[in-house]
């Protein structure tokens, strides 16, 4: 998935302060406050973790735990498009593991990484629920099944020019 642009001129301070202003008061608030502050700032910055540990009464472990349990939450940013390989059973089994390999080969990634340029940032998932054309690989918002190595190269090359 492409990343949620920050928004421009505010700090991390304030992006956190202002989150948990507004839902501190929901029960299990600790979620609902790491999803406001991705989706502002595109990652879960660590920071973050010992402001929200305090203004929620929660050690930094407990907060940290919760960051680094969910992969959805980034401690770092994305690159500009998230190239996604699903790694469920459906799609290793008609070749997604050699899609890994190959991102390792030719791009010298590995499942997590973000390019230098910032321009992809490679994940591995666990079920696209497209497997019925697996190997599937999500590029952006966007599924493509059957994907092979040749496919991939296209997919990541057009991305990275875009």
């Amino acid at each position: 998935m492409t990343t949620t642009e920050p928004q421009p001129g505010r700090t991390v301070a304030e992006v956190v302060t202002d989150s948990v202003a507004a839902l501190e008061g929901q029960r299990g608030a600790l979620l609902p406050i790491l999803h406001a502050i991705q989706e502002a700032l595109g990652y879960v910055p660590r920071e973050a973790i010992p402001e929200l540990a305090e203004r929620l009464n929660l050690s930094r472990a407990d907060v940290h735990g919760v960051v680094s349990f969910y992969h959805d939450f980034r401690s770092e940013p994305a690159g500009r498009t998230t190239v996604k390989i699903c790694r469920a059973e459906a799609c290793q089994s008609v070749g997604s593991t050699q899609l890994v390999d190959h991102v390792r080969d030719r791009y010298g990634m590995e499942l997590g990484d973000t390019r230098r340029d910032g321009a992809i940032t490679v994940e591995q998932v666990f079920c696209l629920g497209n497997c019925a054309l697996g190997p599937t690989v999500q590029v952006g918002t966007r599924l493509h099944g059957r994907v092979d190595p040749a496919k991939l190269t296209r997919l990541i090359d057009s991305a990275v020019a875009s």
